[in-house]
This record gives C-alpha cells, sequence and structure tokens, in this order.
C-alpha cells in the first residue's frame, strides 16, 4: 500500500534535542555525567511528556536536590537554548510534502507548554495538518495506543501510514502495527525513503 499520510517525530527530527549537549556547554562533560547520574532528570522530563506541569516539575525536582538546585532549574529557565537547531532540510522536505497535497501529521513525546515554546521558535511546527502531542493524550511513545489513537482519528489504514521517529523502539512499535516506518539518523536517510515510497521525487527531495 502507497503510503496516504506522513508522520514526523519532532525532537531529533525537525529540531535538534539533546539535553546533555546543552549542560556539557555549562558544566562541562565530567560534571554533566555526575548531574544526570544524580538527578533524575530524563525521568521527570518524560512525565512532563505525559503532561505534567513544566515549572512545577522542574521546580520540585530542585528542591529535592538541592546540591544541583541551579543547574536544575536551567532545565525549565534555558529549556529554549536546549531545543536547537532546526534541521532545515526535514522542514523543507515537510514543507514539499504538503505543496503535493499529502497529509503531514506529528506524533511526539512533548509537554504541553513546552511545545508552545518551540511552536513559537519554529513555525514549522505550526504546520502539521494534525498533530498528536503526548501530553495532550496522556499517552507516551512506544505505547501501542498511543499509535491507535493515531489511526482512529485519521481514518487511515496502519499501512497508509509512513513514520520517521530518531528512537528505534518508536519505528519499532509502529512497524508493530502494520504502519511503514523509517529510523531518522539524518534528513538525507528521510528523503531517500520518501522518493522510495513514491511520495516525493528526487528534485523535491533536495535539501
Amino acid at each position: 500500500m502507497e503510503p496516504q499520510a506522513v508522520v514526523f517525530d519532532i525532537g531529533n527530527v525537525l529540531v535538534g534535542w539533546v539535553a546533555e549537549a546543552f549542560y556539557d556547554t555549562r558544566i562541562g562533560e565530567a560534571r554533566r555525567r555526575r548531574l544526570f547520574d544524580e538527578v533524575p532528570l530524563h525521568a521527570v522530563n518524560l512525565e512532563i511528556d505525559r503532561g505534567a506541569p513544566f515549572r512545577t516539575s522542574i521546580e520540585a525536582l530542585a528542591a529535592a536536590h538541592p546540591d544541583w538546585a541551579a543547574e536544575i532549574q536551567w532545565w525549565h529557565d534555558d529549556w529554549a537554548a536546549m531545543l536547537q537547531p532546526e534541521i532545515t532540510h526535514s522542514s523543507t522536505l515537510l514543507r514539499r510534502l504538503r505543496g503535493k497535497g499529502i497529509p503531514v501529521f506529528a506524533l511526539t513525546n512533548f509537554g504541553a507548554e513546552t511545545l508552545e515554546i518551540a511552536r513559537a521558535m519554529y513555525p514549522v511546527l505550526k504546520e502539521f495538518d494534525r498533530a498528536y502531542v503526548s501530553a495532550e493524550l496522556g499517552l507516551l511513545k512506544p505505547d501501542p495506543a498511543i499509535y491507535a489513537h493515531v489511526e482512529a482519528d485519521c481514518g487511515l489504514a496502519p499501512g497508509a501510514l509512513i513514520f520517521a521517529d530518531d528512537k528505534p523502539e518508536n519505528v519499532a512499535a509502529a512497524i508493530a502495527r502494520g504502519w511503514k516506518a523509517h529510523v531518522f539518523d539524518g534528513p538525507e536517510g528521510w528523503a531517500a525513503r520518501l522518493v522510495a515510497e513514491g511520495l516525493l521525487n528526487a528534485e523535491e527531495a533536495r535539501a
């Protein structure tokens, strides 16, 4: 079945997201490793992606780890600096797909408040035909339920969807439901996959 809609993850597919790199520039790699070993920053961020409030979640974590309170607070106060850069070739692909009348969806683990910050920074994140956001659904990839929700909402068969995500476990969960899917490790490979699926031609897939 030829894909009828294209589904993009956001972090590390359309916009860079490597929190460790941000902290490395602030406190150095060795100290950052200690911080991430001692403080469950990613676990709390996952709860924010599930719908927990952004500010109060980070403030509670800082209060629980006073030796790292300033560094933890950066996760909230300087969050926008962690989200960069825009992967412009991916944005170009999204816009060319939509220009051909191909529906483009987002399927992302993202907090409600952080997504609003991201949308203000990167207009391409407002250009999806539909956006499926974990914090709004109370579901996280790779839970099969979030993929089932996409299918039910858009009304397309699993085989009519093609999905790009940087995390292999999220791609595997989509494939298990019958979706076409691609592990994103750079826009060039994703562009080639879209050409192979007949959604773009080689010229349309260029950066």
